[in-house]
Formats: C-alpha cells, structure tokens, sequence
C-alpha cells in the first residue's frame, strides 16, 4: 500500500519504520497510521527480514492518539474500534514475528506512542525523550497494549500510577524503571539504534523469535506448561539451520555464522 503517515526501508535484513506524519508534528496516531502500521508488521514478517527498527521524524516519537480525528468522526465508536482494531493486529504481527524490533524514541511517547514504545524487545532513547500515559487525562482507558506490557515492566503500583495519575517520565527515570534499555544523546540515537539490530540481524533469527514467544507466557501459564513450550521450542531449533551451526562452532572454538533459519 502507498505509505502517508510512515515511511518503510528494508535493506540488509534491516526494515526502518519511520513515523512521519508531515501534517502533524506530534506524529498523532490516526486511523491511516494504525492501518499502515497492520500493514508494515505482515511485510516484516517476511522471510529476509530479521531485525526491525521503529523511529519518528521531529521532536516527538508520537503524542498519542489523533484526538481531532477521533472528535470530528461522526460515529466515535465505530471510528475508535476500527481504529484500535488494526493498530492491536499491527502490535500482535511485531510480537509474532521472529525478527527482534528496536524502538528508537527521538522524543515524546505519549498515549498510544507510549503504548507503542512499550511493546518493543529493546527501547533505545534520546536524553530528551519524555513518556506519558496520558490517556485518562482525555477521558480514555489505555489501547495498543500498554495494560498488557507495562505492569511487566514496572509492577503493578507503579503501572497504576503511571496509567492514573499521567506522570511525566523523563529518559533517565524510564531507564530506571525498566521501560527503556539505553539512554543516549539525541544525535546517536539511530546510531545506537542501528548497531543493537545489525547484531540482532546478524544472529539465530529463529531463536530470537522462540525467546519472544516464550516470555510473552511467561507471566501466564503454570510451569509444567511453560517448560513443555521451552521443551518443544528448544528441539524445534535442531529442525534449523542455525541451532546445529551455532553448537557446532561453539565446539569447534569459531564463531558461528547464522543465516536466520
């Protein structure tokens, strides 16, 4: 589909999702952008793509929801389940797909940009990136898997307080919550950005999709079935090429050379 709202470039077994919105500069989630979103996730679930990077242009990541568009709809319901609908498949396709996915949040993540930014495998941040919930401060409960992802990360009080009372987190402050991984100047955040998914595109694809589907039960199921799924997950990898190469460096002092299947 043609693009409005984000551009995407796939080279090297990298794809760069880069939220542009020129008619926005808070790069405001609407419908257009969710459904571009669903439709960017199944094109990085292809076969050569195996590390994915999610940036914005301008001073803000993404602000959150469009609430001019959601307020000029003439059916808000309908508008809103259209629009969450696509926008939770979109999020659902990133977390299935095997390829690891780095946020690079060049600034502001609030509403469903900081939903977005929570649903990553790894989060890299400029020093001057702000998140916020923000959504109960329009009247609205939390979509793009904010409730899902963010007591994982924090804990419950303190998702409660972050999804209640809409406190502003700095860069440093995510960092030490566990929302964010690496905080760096506002100059190297792609920088930073585009060495962590060279060296996921560089690794046992697979693999890092098995980990991803893993710990996304590892708060849900009992043990017994946790460690059948780690049973049959760790066998699978004997069925690609990658498991036996990388054991077969491992023993043979070499560094393996993994192709990603």
């Amino acid at each position: 589909m043609e693009y409005r709202t984000l551009r995407l470039e796939i080279a090297d077994g990298l794809a760069t999702v880069t939220l542009e919105r020129k008619d926005n500069p808070a790069n405001a989630l609407n419908a257009r952008m969710a459904e571009e979103l669903f439709d960017v996730s199944v094109r990085c679930g292809a076969t050569d793509v195996r590390a994915v990077i999610v940036t914005a242009v301008g001073k803000m990541f993404c602000g959150g929801g469009d609430l001019a568009e959601m307020d000029a709809a003439e059916d808000k319901h309908a508008h809103l389940t259209r629009m969450a609908t696509l926008l939770h498949a979109g999020l659902t396709g990133f977390a299935r797909i095997d390829a690891p996915v780095v946020m690079a949040v060049n600034g502001t993540a609030g509403g469903g940009g900081f939903s977005l930014a929570l649903s990553a495998d790894y989060v890299i941040a400029s020093d001057k990136a702000k998140f916020v919930s923000a959504y109960t401060a329009s009247g609205l409960t939390p979509d793009g898997s904010s409730t899902y992802h963010l007591a994982k990360h924090v804990g419950l009080m303190r998702a409660k307080e972050l999804l209640l009372t809409n406190r502003v987190l700095t860069a440093a402050e995510a960092l030490d919550w566990g929302i964010v991984n690496k905080v760096v100047a506002p100059e190297a955040v792609m920088d930073e950005a585009r060495a962590m998914a060279e060296r996921f595109a560089a690794g046992p694809t697979r693999a890092f999709g098995g980990v991803k589907r893993l710990l996304d039960t590892a708060y849900s199921d009992g043990m017994e079935t946790q460690l059948d799924r780690e049973t049959r997950s760790i066998a699978g990898m004997m069925r690609t090429h990658d498991g036996p190469a990388g054991i077969a460096a491992f023993l043979a002092k070499q560094k393996p050379v993994f192709k990603g299947n």
